[in-house]
């Protein structure tokens, strides 16, 4: 099983910027454990961060042949029409994770252009919330 983990604007900087909102884990942390409970589960995983919408696109597009998607579109999440239709046009499972609960914080960021066709978000659990999406996206692909 093939997973993809997509990580958009700033979330290079986790560990850096506003730990009361983001936590004390890295990005590469973060990676880390996810790693560690894939390897447990067999599932290979392929990390991507970028602070560029267009290159976020550009990568999904190549997702066709993969079976799951985890992402963290930051920003993007409540701007990014481009990257909602790039996960449609693939067809691929996913799960939407925010580290921070976006419903508690500016009302901009209660809108996701993602969360409709999301499988499950995740919201408000902080870096475990990679770990609890990539857990679910695990079952339900398992079922199918």
């Amino acid at each position: 099983m093939k997973i993809a983990v997509v990580n958009g604007p700033n979330l290079n900087l986790l560990s850096k910027r506003e730990t009361d909102i983001y936590g004390k884990y890295s990005l590469d942390e973060i990676n880390n454990m996810l790693l560690d409970k894939a390897r447990v589960m067999g599932v290979e995983l392929d990390f991507f961060f970028s602070n560029t919408e267009g290159e976020i696109v550009s990568y999904i597009q190549t997702l066709f042949d993969w079976d799951g998607l985890i992402i963290n579109a930051a920003a993007y999440t409540h701007t990014s029409i481009a990257i909602r239709d790039a996960i449609k046009a693939v067809k691929i499972p996913f799960v939407e994770v925010h580290i921070s609960n976006i419903f508690a914080r500016e009302n901009f960021r209660h809108t996701s252009y993602l969360s409709d066709i999301a499988l499950a978000v995740v919201s408000g659990c902080g870096a475990y919330g990679y770990l609890y999406a990539l857990d679910y996206l695990v079952r339900v692909l398992k079922q199918v």
